[in-house]
């Protein structure tokens, strides 16, 4: 029981400042003998309350943001629905071959996002086109899809949401990062409400979960809102690296 605590405590506040959460506590609720479905369900419902407090310490970031939130929301619950469908219905082992590329490729995109966003902002001015406040329909169709693997097992998701944005919208990663974690709470959240009328959760693990990850959500905020976009995008890639390798190694 403490460890599970523990580990949601730490995915909490992993989720808030970065992603890939997830690969702290579904191990660990591995190791207490759940099978991976019940554990990635209860997972899920568990990590709600830190996604939300998480939201809540970014609070200040998200000013100006209703709109795009609205917008990318709307995709995000569409995708983690269908993800969380797949998830009852497609072999455990489905997405094992895709995910660590869809990670790998998220990755370089954040890395390079500096140069990239250059790129774009040069094409921009030579085509004179603004840049949209939603990212416009590739923007949506590329979080949906990525709220679809989010609904379906979640590590890592965060790190994907965060490129695609990075790619797409002129705004600071620490702005991002707020709107990560709203969309995150929306997947979470839908996924988990499917959960209750279709598959049995460990109510146990859930709350002692659910206790960690309010906690750790809100204190890795409180820290994650002070990094600079520098020590922010690092985090982001020495954390995902360490996702990628254990996503290989499962």
């Amino acid at each position: 029981m403490a460890a599970v605590f523990a580990a949601g405590f730490g995915a909490g506040a992993i989720n808030s400042v970065v992603g890939s959460g997830t690969l702290i506590t579904f191990p660990v609720l591995l190791a207490t003998g759940l099978s991976p479905v019940t554990a990635t369900v209860s997972n899920a419902l568990g990590l709600i309350p830190g996604s939300v407090s998480g939201a809540v310490g970014y609070r200040k970031e998200l000013n100006g943001q209703r709109r795009r939130v609205l917008t990318l929301g709307v995709g995000a619950v569409l995708g983690g629905l269908a993800g969380a469908t797949l998830l009852l219905s497609l072999p455990a082992d489905a997405f094992e071959t895709i995910v660590p590329v869809l990670v790998g490729l998220a990755l370089v995109l954040v890395a390079f996002q500096p140069r990239l966003n250059r790129m774009v902002q040069r094409r921009r001015a030579r085509t004179g086109t603004a840049p949209r406040q939603d990212g416009g329909p590739l923007l949506f169709t590329g979080l949906t899809l990525a709220s679809v693997y989010g609904g379906y097992f979640a590590a890592a998701q965060g790190i994907i949401y965060l490129s695609l944005m990075g790619m797409l919208l002129d705004d600071s990663l620490q702005r991002l990062n707020a709107v990560k974690n709203v969309l995150s709470a929306l997947v979470n959240t839908v996924a988990a409400l499917f959960f209750l009328f279709a598959a049995d959760f460990d109510w146990t693990a859930v709350a002692l979960i659910a206790a960690g990850s309010a906690l750790g959500g809100y204190a890795g905020a409180r820290v994650g809102r002070r990094f600079s976009p520098v020590v922010l995008r690092t985090l982001v890639v020495t954390v995902g690296s360490v996702a990628l390798v254990q996503l290989l190694l499962r």
